[in-house]
């Protein structure tokens, strides 16, 4: 036995002189001390020695074990710091390394995401695939309302399916999704990407983000939508921004608004890009219809509530001055560097 322990000690080292990377050290210990090591295999054989033979060969053997594995490491070691034949000065100065930063509207979500937690808001996510019920249907809109044709709303499948799919078209189809998830009263925001069949230019692209926040509850006063509204245009500008509520018609919402914000160029004071009314229309918003309410299992005669629905590419644009939405979504680093 002692022959043979030593026979492997010289086969070992001979084994490691010769490996050159850390591949093949690593081959001769799963030779040596895998599982089906030569060593390995001299440990099970033990049992057939007698008592005395066995306490013998058993120090000579586990000897060889500790070394074999000490020599193994020491030179893993040894090629690591021969690698290559690069040595590492660690006193020098590291290299520039360009560090990337945020979309400017991620940005912006995300501070608005921060924003209304701080009110106990929940920021809740839906599927951008989504049904035409959840879409339309739920929505009040009518079966014949232009929206749901393709020339509006990306279409997949076939259009005889029961119940047809789509990229969504909007977001406030996902509020219907989150109140199905639970009983009132509701404080939550929606941000995501929508996509619609338009004709891309300067001020519309196919794929765009919004931002939806709505709040259900049994008696929800008028000022809690204006909240909403002065929480988003503060946190985008920095600073509060004076607003107007305009009656307006939308299917999901009884009564509805278009809510105006100040030209933040002019000051109100009119100019080109306000078209010299010193108002420019930021978003939508209103009570939720009862339809919507009662498509998510909530008694309208209990609940109410109030949306607000934002395009958030264009107010990322008047923050920043921009004047061409397709440079968000356009991947030319030129311009996104400006945004770390």
């Amino acid at each position: 036995m002692s022959e043979s322990v030593d026979t492997l000690r010289e086969r070992l080292q001979t084994a490691l002189s010769a490996a050159t990377s850390g591949e093949a050290v690593e081959q001769i210990r799963v030779d040596f001390l895998g599982k089906k090591g030569v060593i390995t295999a001299l440990l099970k054989s033990l049992g057939t020695l007698d008592p005395e033979a066995r306490r013998q060969a058993g120090q000579a053997i586990n000897s060889l074990k500790v070394d074999a594995q000490a020599a193994i490491d020491e030179r893993k070691e040894a090629l690591l710091d021969a690698a290559d034949g690069v040595v590492i000065d660690v006193t020098m100065p590291g290299a520039s390394v360009a560090v990337g930063g945020l979309h400017p509207i991620t940005r912006m979500m995300y501070d608005l995401d921060d924003a209304f937690a701080a009110l106990n808001f929940e920021v809740y996510q839906g599927p951008e695939i989504s049904t035409e019920d959840f879409e339309f249907d739920h929505m009040n809109f009518p079966p014949d309302h232009p929206a749901r044709e393709s020339m509006d709303t990306y279409w997949i499948g076939n259009a005889s399916d029961n119940r047809p799919t789509c990229l969504r078209p909007h977001l406030t189809g996902g509020s219907v999704r989150r109140m199905l998830q639970g009983p009132p009263p509701y404080r939550f925001v929606y941000p995501g990407h929508v996509y619609r069949n338009e004709t891309t230019d300067a001020r519309h692209e196919r794929a765009f983000v919004q931002y939806e926040a709505l709040i259900v509850d049994r008696d929800v006063p008028f000022t809690a939508g204006k909240l909403l509204i002065d929480t988003i245009l503060e946190t985008v500008f920095g600073r509060p921004v004076k607003t107007r509520m305009r009656a307006g018609f939308f299917p999901f919402v009884e009564p509805g608004y278009e809510i105006d914000m100040e030209c933040q160029v002019c000051g109100g004071k009119g100019c080109s890009l306000c078209k010299h009314v010193g108002w420019l229309e930021v978003m939508p918003g209103g009570v939720p219809h009862p339809n919507v309410l009662r498509a998510a299992g909530v008694d309208p005669d209990q609940w109410t509530g109030f949306y607000v629905n934002v395009g958030l590419d264009r107010l990322v644009m008047m923050r920043y001055g921009i004047d061409d939405v397709r440079l968000f979504h356009g991947g030319d680093l030129r311009f996104l560097r400006q945004f770390r």
